[in-house]
């Protein structure tokens, strides 16, 4: 009998509940695979507490490297025996094994671990699709990023660095700032202090080009101050809270600003984006451009204690469920 973690009641990470599950067999078109690896991320606690409605009872998570263990009629290009990541809707990752339609699934290459793709697969495709689709951020251009020293600030940080930006990071304690240096930010300050004066003193009064703020509520109107007139401010995150409403009236006093709330769904439910995005984050890892952290293990039955982990922000590094 294969293993699942349920959500019966919207709450705390006590609600996550660890229960005997039957995955059954793939139908057409899906692959029954045996999870190795189970990310967790933030966007879990979002349907573990009820932020993004959900039908209970629900099995939460959208990540994982797995084993092919069997193929349903019509499935080309998979087999048995096979390593594959995933990470997409819909839920159901926390679980020994799952059925998942074969188009959501992407090829492992032998330089990627399962413990690097379970614990990163979300976060490299989200910041793929940052850096290169929803802005194609260029050599020269400056960049804030919030939470810099998190498992997608690191990613991000890195990636934008290389590409020849400047980055100015914030984190949520002084322990944090040299996380944020050596993973490529130039600049590294507070987000719980009034960062934005800071942020336009370092660009010279210009502003940045563009903002990622993952952290939401408690920086969201802070971010908007750091931009250049006309840059563009990406919220993809609500670490801290959502965001208040916003009179769109702010974005044209603050220099005709462009706002998106972009998602990673959104971004990756087309299989030949899914797999262009896919190919990029794995040949940055094998290439060097990326170092890439080891997750934080604990066991599938503990996921609890991983929920908690992950939203305690002063613990540093990314826990990763292993079944």
């Amino acid at each position: 009998m294969s293993k699942a973690i349920f959500v019966n009641q919207y709450g705390g990470p006590e609600v996550l509940s660890y229960e005997d599950y039957q995955a059954g067999e793939p139908g057409p078109g899906e692959v029954l695979v045996r999870n190795t690896a189970i990310g967790v991320n933030y966007i879990d606690t979002y349907f573990r507490s009820g932020l993004y409605p959900a039908a209970l009872p629900l099995i939460p998570g959208d990540q994982a490297a797995a084993v092919v263990e069997a193929v349903g009629p019509g499935v080309d290009g998979f087999n048995q025996g096979d390593r594959v990541g995933y990470a997409s809707k819909p839920l159901g990752a926390y679980a020994s094994e799952r059925i998942i339609d074969a188009s959501l699934l992407v090829p492992l290459p032998d330089g990627i671990s399962d413990e690097v793709a379970g614990t990163t697969l979300t976060r490299g495709l989200t910041v793929e699709y940052l850096t290169h689709r929803l802005y194609e951020l260029k050599a020269g251009e400056t960049v804030l990023v919030h939470a810099a020293a998190g498992g997608t600030g690191r990613i991000l940080c890195q990636w934008a660095a290389r590409i020849g930006a400047t980055v100015i990071g914030t984190v949520g304690s002084e322990d944090k700032k040299d996380i944020a240096l050596e993973n490529g930010c130039s600049q590294a300050l507070l987000h719980q202090q009034d960062f934005a004066p800071q942020v336009k003193q370092l660009t010279g009064g210009q502003g940045v080009d563009v903002a990622y703020d993952s952290i939401g509520k408690s920086t969201f109107m802070k971010s908007l101050d750091c931009i250049r007139p006309r840059g563009m401010m990406v919220s993809f995150g609500n670490a801290s809270g959502k965001p208040d409403p916003l009179d769109v009236l702010e974005l044209a006093k603050r220099g005709c600003l462009f706002l998106t709330r972009p998602t990673l769904y959104g971004y990756a439910n087309v299989r030949d984006d899914l797999l262009l995005s896919a190919g990029r984050y794995f040949s940055a890892i094998t290439n060097g451009l990326l170092t890439i952290e080891q997750g934080v293990p604990f066991g599938l039955r503990d996921a609890a204690a991983a929920h908690r982990h992950l939203e305690n922000r002063s613990i540093i590094g990314s826990p990763i469920l292993v079944p």
